[in-house]
């Protein structure tokens, strides 16, 4: 054979050796509660493992699988300690017909399911459960790196997470328990996930925290922020306290979530969905609704040390505080210092708040750069809200621009800064106080608007008939996880139907 031929066969034939190798060295093991016996190869159906101490004391290959039968049932912990590699991640899921497989950790372990210092690992298709005598410190899935470096390629999905009673309450300051909890902490060595996505989970019924972070390298003096992160298609509802809060974080996707009763037993400051810490945050078609109390109580909020935050397409209802918090304190130095820059260039469009409580919009502090413009705002008979307050937290805004809005108010609305606050109450008088450059322009004022701001280019007009719009979203039963699906996919097409109806436009997803 010529040897220009064996150089260009060569690398192809090695190619598909290496291929062929790969698929004979990865394994699929085989875990049944019932009919399994861990002495057995585990590596086929008629001879499965039987216990989570059989998984947890194994070590796997890149591309192994390990399979819990459906229908089966354990106590205990699931601790995933072997790494995959690119393109042959360690998979974790179920095989047969019938109910997930459930873990339940019986409220005597931190974590249902722990990923420590892993990555290029999937987990599907379970149910899980963590609930003991007294809340203490416990999560359905923890994944922790810890002085890790990078890690790559993170699933977590079609989990049902149910009924965790984790850490609540005004004495425990810590967030980061709960549901699905994702942390880096590196001071040695810098740690972050690169391409971590968590998807078309159902968290019900957990404290305190629904999807959430924690990270070391939130702060701006040691910042190193997860990249590729997806937040996207969970359903979370009847939640202790927040429900999905990316940390530390640049350019996180956060789309499609439902977030119901947030902020339940907390009795602190929590919020529907929302970012700490982050960069070029993107939060379209989620909804958050009956967010509870007045303490934040906001379906969103964009929060601290953050830059370049996107709402779009969002819609929000029935929430306690009212639709969107914007927020920072103004004096770095009481916070963090160096590690704090504050909350600069939030961008709000395209959005729908509909029978929010309190406050529609909120500016909390020293927030910077804010534009809120071509949102529709339907306050209903009977509820008296602040269209817009201005408020103090070591700071007050500078340059916040809301134009081009729609304020359709059948009760009252009212415009002002802060006098006076009491339990996240808050008593406003007209004019934006020491706030600087906030801007009202061409915006549509329907119905009463008490202490209006100036707007020369906007419109005011009587109560007329309300745009003819369909409410009657796709109801979800987190009691009953099947057809979760089908739900997913109706509720985001009535989505898209109902901001194409609104805004007279196609909706344009991403930035």
């Amino acid at each position: 054979m010529p040897k220009s031929i064996v150089r260009v066969l060569c690398p192809i034939l090695l190619a598909y050796f290496m291929m062929g190798v790969g698929s004979v060295m990865s394994e699929t093991y085989y875990v049944d509660s019932a009919g399994g016996n861990d002495t057995g190869t585990g590596t086929s159906q008629s001879s499965p493992w039987g216990s989570l101490a059989k998984v947890n004391a194994s070590r796997f290959k890149p591309g192994d699988r390990i399979l819990f039968k459906s229908g089966s049932a354990w106590q205990g912990q699931l601790i995933v300690r072997s790494p995959g590699s690119e393109g042959a991640p360690i998979v974790i899921d179920r095989y047969g017909e019938g109910a997930m497989p459930l873990i339940d950790g019986g409220g005597k372990v931190e974590d249902v399911i722990c990923l420590y210092n892993v990555q290029q690992v999937e987990v599907r298709h379970l149910e899980l459960t963590n609930h003991g005598a007294q809340p203490e410190v416990r999560r359905g899935v923890h994944i922790f790196l810890d002085n890790f470096g990078t890690a790559k390629h993170i699933v977590i999905s079609g989990l049902f997470i149910h009924d965790v009673n984790g850490t609540n309450g005004v004495e425990h300051s810590h967030k980061d328990n709960g549901g699905i909890v994702f942390r880096t902490v590196g001071n040695r060595v810098p740690s972050r996930f690169d391409g971590l996505v968590i998807e078309g989970n159902i968290v019900w019924k957990v404290d305190r925290s629904a999807i959430v972070a924690e990270s070391y390298h939130a702060m701006r003096s040691h910042w190193f922020p997860s990249t590729n992160v997806i937040i996207r298609d969970n359903y979370v509802e009847n939640i202790g306290g927040d429900g999905i809060v990316p940390w530390a974080t640049d350019s996180v996707l956060v789309e499609h979530n439902i977030a119901r009763n947030c902020n339940r037993r907390a009795g602190s400051y929590n919020a529907g969905i929302w970012p700490w810490s982050t960069d070029n945050s993107l939060f379209q078609l989620n909804e958050a609704s009956f967010t509870r109390t007045t303490l934040d109580g906001e379906g969103f909020d964009s929060d601290y040390n953050s830059r370049n935050t996107l709402f779009q397409y969002n819609y929000s209802h029935d929430n306690e505080g009212g639709f969107m918090l914007i927020c920072t304190p103004g004096d770095p130095t009481k916070e963090d210092g160096p590690g704090h820059i504050g909350n600069i260039g939030t961008l709000i469009r395209y959005n729908i708040s509909r029978n929010d409580r309190t406050r529609i919009f909120h500016l909390a502090g020293a927030a910077e750069n804010t534009t809120v413009h071509d949102n529709a705002v339907y306050v209903g008979s009977g509820l008296d809200v602040q269209m817009l307050a201005v408020t103090n937290w070591e700071g007050w805004a500078d340059r916040a621009v809301f134009r081009d809005n729609f304020f359709y108010v059948e009760g009252t609305a009212h415009y002002g800064h802060e006098v006076s606050r009491k339990d996240g109450v808050y008593t406003i008088s007209p004019g934006w106080g020491p706030a600087k450059a906030i801007v009202f322009e061409g915006n549509r004022y329907v119905g009463q608007h008490i202490d209006r701001p100036e707007d020369p280019k906007g419109s005011v007009e009587e109560l007329g008939e309300m745009p003819r719009l369909d409410w009657d979203e796709p109801q979800f039963d987190p009691a009953n996880p099947d057809g979760f699906s089908t739900f997913l996919s109706k509720h985001r097409d009535w989505m898209l139907k109902l901001f194409e109806s609104q805004f007279g436009r196609p909706v344009r997803l991403g930035r």
